[in-house]
């Protein structure tokens, strides 16, 4: 099914990574900011505040790249956009623009509690910090370099996979030359430091609960146990297949799923994993291109595609079946796809300097709805017949 409902914004930045915004938590962070400065205000001016005042949610998403170190006029910046879900659209213009000069963000993980942004450099990864913006009545939020300095992620060179458990108290960080680090925090207590856990480590994801850690390289896959730092699990690739992305199901039921989404000869497959046996029970051609980004919705429901082509493709996680598909929803490779916390809405970030928002549209409900309409309109034709036989009076 092609999708149409959905909305393109140019920001003039070549999107590498993309994340929800935690709102709530940064609101609830920076009231109590506030509050502590008013208290302040108002030994001195006791004048009534506006805490009573009735406002609208917002929603944001924070988007990173650029153009990188040369002199193409491009610049190299963090990027937050407005999402309003009542026109469904992104903000024309974006909310914040923080450029990082000459240091391209390739990666980049939010805090899922509201703790900033990290960015992954060339050479190092940095903390970025939320702060109320006082330039828009609306949209009060800004961003700054902290002043916290991330002493043991200086001069590691580039790293590709960046990542926080569900809690936020873990961080886990992977390079292209092929170190795995995970840390606490924000104590950045080092509890695993492998340097050499793949040639290149390419993805990574936390179990919903923590208890595991997957990282990704081409043709490896392994599963850490987070308490232990010992691998539990290594899954290897099939003849054909490249592994591109990792993500556990995010469900926390008992049976939850580890997903791989892999490159093939024939396009685009995704791998799913029993996470108790780590034994391969499904492998679903999906796409007939190859997949550039990969996620899951929050709710487990729904599996995101994009390909090196620019096409966008939600699935369906029970069946495997394409639920959704926007043909060109960007004129370049889609480079990161993120899920809205309630699993309603699609951000998806391409290298055209694009992002777009899609409504996901669960056709579950109108499904079940139109089968309870035909077995009525049945009844009906069967009482009538029956009526016409003599068989009911």
């Amino acid at each position: 099914m092609t999708d149409t409902s959905s909305d393109l914004q140019k920001y003039g930045v070549p999107f590498y990574g993309a994340g929800w915004v935690p709102y709530n938590h940064i609101k609830s962070k920076l009231a109590s900011q506030e509050k502590i400065e008013e208290d302040k205000k108002e030994e001195k001016d006791p004048t009534p505040s506006n805490d009573d005042e009735i406002t609208t949610p917002l929603n944001y998403v924070v988007l990173a790249g650029g153009g990188g170190e040369g002199r193409s006029g491009i610049p190299n910046a963090i990027v937050v956009s407005h999402v309003n879900f009542t026109s469904n659209s992104l903000s024309d213009q974006p909310v914040v623009k923080h450029e990082t000069g000459s240091d391209l963000p390739y990666r980049m993980t939010v805090h899922p509690h509201g703790d900033g942004i990290i960015c992954a450099f060339q050479q190092s990864c940095r903390l970025f910090e939320w702060k109320e913006s006082e330039g828009n009545e609306v949209h009060k939020l800004g961003v700054k370099v902290s002043e916290k300095v991330l002493i043991q992620l200086e001069d590691v060179g580039q790293q590709l996979a960046l990542t926080f458990n569900s809690e936020g108290s873990v961080l886990a960080v992977g390079g292209e030359d092929g170190s795995l680090r995970v840390l606490k925090w924000p104590s950045m207590k080092i509890v695993l430091n492998e340097a050499q856990a793949h040639s290149s480590v390419k993805n990574l994801d936390f179990s919903c609960d923590g208890k595991f850690l997957v990282s990704l390289g081409s043709g490896l896959c392994r599963i850490w146990d987070v308490t232990s730092s010992k691998v539990v699990a290594s899954l290897a690739k099939g003849n054909d297949e490249v592994f591109a992305f990792c993500r556990f199901s995010q469900i926390n039921d008992k049976n939850p799923h580890l997903y791989i989404a892999a490159v093939t000869d024939y396009g685009g497959s995704i791998l799913t994993y029993n996470t108790t046996t780590w034994k391969r029970i499904r492998t679903s051609r999906v796409v007939r291109e190859a997949i550039s980004a990969f996620n899951v919705s929050s709710d487990g429901k729904f599996l995101a595609v994009g390909t090196v082509g620019g096409d966008l493709f939600i699935i369906n996680s029970a069946n495997m079946r394409v639920q959704m598909m926007v043909k060109k929803a960007h004129l370049g490779l889609v480079t990161a796809l993120t899920f809205s916390p309630d699993s309603r809405a699609l951000v998806s970030a391409s290298l055209d300097s694009s992002a777009r928002l899609t409504l996901i549209k669960d056709k579950t409900g109108s499904g079940g709805m139109t089968w309870m309409i035909i077995l009525m309109v049945l009844l009906a034709i069967a009482v009538y017949f029956m009526k016409e036989k003599g068989i009911i009076p």
